[in-house]
């Protein structure tokens, strides 16, 4: 089968396009034949061993796990023996965050990993747009900061991928939701759904005295020392980047009854039932997949330069061809 190893860490360039063994799926492992994925800044950042965290978790001198990828929507072509919820030829989608995988023909993937499948009003597009970001939005508004209705909410990187879903996930949890992007995004950001948007070329959130019960930083650049001003006395900052810094201003607000700042790792806590009650928000119309570009599997390389850039909007997806 197709697929793009990386033996090394670096730059796109260390994405290559080989022929390697077609996996067989275990007693309790599903085989997907893949038709789309996604490049997402985690991928990159995989890709790169940045931050050093990265290279602790993945392998110090190279990656331990050659395929990347994690999310995906596909087919079932053959499942193992001792496998209940899926027969070959159901219409899947779901995540690999353990084993990646996903730059690929085929993928085996367990039984009870974040799969389930796939309804007929998404397309596999669709699908992968709705695993790269709304689960996390999902996960970090809905778990981490509890989101109620009448709060307020500021979604920093409100037109990236985790972003554009958070301000759609922030206003179907009732929240009063101001978006923050560039001004060539802030049209999008409104079509999403956002109450207010701000333009951060000419607007500062963070010294404009307004405050905000979560601020969620859905692309790091921001910091709780900054965003402090700027929340509630009880408020929480939340962002999706790991650094020093935001472990160590957990580890000092994990006690406080005022401001906090709090991290995840996301994408390990997702589950079938995020993603089922992912699927019925978008069949309901509640949410809908933001799709900047797509590129074939051979140009995976391309669509890790065009993310590295930092100007997508929304999801930048993976066609899988036979």
């Amino acid at each position: 089968m197709k697929a793009i190893v990386s033996t090394r860490y670096g730059s796109p360039d260390v994405l290559q396009l080989q022929e390697v063994p077609k996996p067989t799926p275990k007693d309790h492992e599903v085989l997907i034949r893949v038709r789309a994925g996604a490049v997402t800044p985690s991928d990159c950042a995989f890709r790169k061993g940045e931050p050093f965290i990265v290279k602790l978790i993945y392998g110090l001198r190279k990656p331990r796990l050659a395929i990347g990828g994690v999310e995906f929507s596909g087919e079932v072509e053959a499942v193992g023996k001792e496998v209940k919820l899926f027969t070959p030829g159901d219409q899947v989608w779901g995540m690999s965050p353990n084993t990646f995988g996903a730059y690929a023909q085929y993928l085996c993937l367990a039984e009870k990993s974040p799969l389930i499948v796939k309804s007929p009003r998404m397309r596999h597009e669709d699908a992968v747009g709705v695993v790269d970001g709304a689960t996390t939005a999902l996960t970090f508004l809905r778990a981490l900061a509890n989101v109620q209705p009448g709060q307020k909410v500021l979604i920093n990187g409100a037109s990236g991928a985790v972003g554009a879903y958070g301000v759609q996930i922030a206003k179907y949890l009732g929240a009063e939701v101001t978006g923050v992007c560039s001004g060539a995004n802030v049209e999008l950001v409104k079509a999403l759904g956002a109450d207010q948007v701000i333009d951060y070329t000419h607007e500062d959130f963070t010294q404009n005295n307004q405050d905000y019960d979560v601020i969620f930083d859905a692309v790091g650049k921001s910091s709780f020392g900054r965003c402090k001003r700027a929340l509630k006395p009880k408020g929480i900052y939340m962002t999706t980047v790991p650094s020093l810094g935001i472990v160590f201003n957990m580890l000092r607000t994990a006690r406080s009854r005022g401001k906090k700042a709090k991290f995840t790792t996301a994408g390990l806590l997702q589950s079938k039932e995020s993603l089922t009650f992912l699927q019925t928000l978008f069949e309901a119309g509640r949410i809908k997949s933001v799709i900047d570009r797509c590129y074939p599997l051979e140009q995976v390389a391309e669509a890790h330069r065009y993310v590295d850039t930092g100007r997508k909007k929304g999801n930048v997806i993976i066609t899988v061809g036979a």
